[in-house]
């Protein structure tokens, strides 16, 4: 336990630092005394299993660092961490296959953590078309094939909007979650030519769309992104349906048409 202790202390200091939050706040969100946390945190206090698990809730903590801290302070892990395609993930398979069956004619796919694809409907190869073979070999990394100068970049109208768009996002994450891997992709991408100017929106946007243009035709797609509600195991915690729609009735026409004429 001495070698142990220091070490969730030193993690719980610096998740409650990336969370912006002063020993005071985080001691009143936790209800304890703030001479308690700087203990746990120096560690001369060893936390309990219940209090490193109510820290990790007020430090909103994903599941896999809940974990992270139990195992540093000692205790085992209470979050499962199920492959996809074990047996207990059977009814969840079943459930993303039929988000995204029913999401035809229109493109969705399910990433991971770090944004490589895990599934996908067959709309989607209204985008994967166009990207080169060698960025879709396992694992694909969907962000790396959007802004590639060989995946999707090429042939997006608004490339600098939607590169700004995604970077964000990805940038965000990284703040949230502290993950190197997802640091080093976003440096990667950055990396990528494509500028740093973001067009502005026009007149009748609502949101941020990708106008991708195709066979002479510019196609006008937005996304959402949807989550599991209440996941207790890691690996569905982590997992999101990102679907895309028609942003305009041409483009839903052509969706429509391709799916008729590949069925």
């Amino acid at each position: 336990m001495t070698m142990t202790r220091p070490a969730v202390g030193v993690m719980l200091r610096d998740w409650r630092r990336r969370r912006r939050l002063s020993q005071l706040e985080l001691s009143i969100r936790a209800d304890i005394s703030t001479r308690h946390l700087s203990f746990l945190e120096t560690g001369r206090s060893s936390p309990s299993r219940e209090m490193v698990l109510q820290l990790a809730d007020r430090l909103d903590l994903a599941l896999r660092e809940r974990n992270r801290l139990l195992l540093a302070a000692g205790f085992a892990p209470v979050y499962s961490e199920n492959a996809l395609d074990a047996p207990p993930m059977t009814v969840i398979r079943s459930a993303i296959r039929q988000v995204l069956d029913g999401h035809e004619p229109y493109p969705a796919v399910v990433v991971d953590r770090g944004w490589n694809l895990v599934a996908a409907n067959e709309s989607l190869s209204v985008l994967t078309d166009l990207v080169a073979p060698q960025l879709l070999v396992p694992p694909a990394n969907v962000l790396r094939a959007s802004l590639h100068p060989d995946g999707l970049a090429p042939h997006i109208v608004n490339l600098g909007e939607w590169r700004g768009h995604l970077l964000h996002r990805l940038s965000r994450q990284v703040e949230f979650s502290g993950d190197p891997d997802l640091a080093d992709l976003e440096e990667e991408l950055r990396g990528y030519p494509g500028g740093t100017h973001v067009n502005g929106p026009m007149a009748n946007d609502i949101v941020v769309p990708v106008r991708l243009r195709r066979g002479g035709r510019v196609l006008n797609l937005f996304t959402t992104v949807a989550t599991f509600g209440t996941p207790l195991d890691v690996t569905l915690s982590e997992l999101a349906i990102e679907s895309f729609y028609p942003a305009d009735e041409e483009t839903a026409r052509e969706l429509r048409s391709r799916r008729s004429a590949s069925g």
